[in-house]
């Protein structure tokens, strides 16, 4: 019995993590102390800029919230790239970053769009701009050494804004092997995951009887 209280924790802890994280971020981002409703304007980002923010994206962001000088814009963009990373799985499905075919690049380009827009605003925060100077130099240096720089794809040219959220595309997720294989593996995890929870308990239903 002790095993299956073990399965059932851990099944559960993962069903809340992968499917209920997205919407409470969501929901906890998506609230505002004040201020204006409208949307703000981000710039695009490259598809070869992309696989190079996307590395430095813990950094940036792990900066980003301990910064001080803030204000609304820019707390209202980094919200906007967290709610966009969370609705794109956390970056985690394969291909999202790399692949333009994947059902998943272009909500990839929109949060690693605002974690750029982050990054460079911090420029002008008198206690953040060194670190950001030094990631900024970081990135400048992947991307010759990568030869990223004129790398691009279809998502090449699309700005975003915060009041609209990218979601993946999930009918195009059964045209795409790499995702399509990958919430598969998820789906058949679950599945056994419920078998083996139906092994456990079995013996106890029939012993109550």
């Amino acid at each position: 019995m002790k095993s299956c209280r073990t399965i059932t924790l851990l099944s559960t802890a993962f069903a809340v993590a992968f499917f209920c994280l997205p919407a409470e971020n969501a929901l906890a981002h998506s609230r505002s102390d004040g201020g204006s409703h409208a949307g703000l304007d981000i710039p695009e980002i490259s598809h070869g800029e992309m696989a190079v923010i996307s590395d430095y994206r813990g950094r940036i962001i792990d900066l980003a919230s301990r910064a001080v000088d803030t204000n609304e814009p820019f707390r209202r963009i980094l919200n906007y790239a967290e709610i966009q990373y969370s609705y794109c799985l956390w970056g985690r499905m394969p291909g999202s970053v790399s692949d333009e075919l994947s059902p998943f690049n272009e909500c990839a380009h929109a949060y690693l769009a605002a974690t750029k827009a982050v990054l460079l605003s911090m420029r002008e925060m008198p206690r953040e701009a060194v670190a950001a100077d030094e990631i900024i130099s970081a990135v400048d240096a992947d991307m010759v050494r990568r030869s990223l720089a004129l790398i691009t794809c279809r998502f090449s040219g699309e700005a975003f804004n915060t009041a609209d959220v990218v979601k993946p595309r999930w009918n195009k997720v059964p045209f795409h092997l790499a995702s399509m294989a990958s919430l598969t593996g998820l789906a058949a995890l679950f599945a056994l995951v419920a078998f083996a929870l139906g092994r456990c308990l079995r013996p106890k239903a029939q012993s109550s009887e």
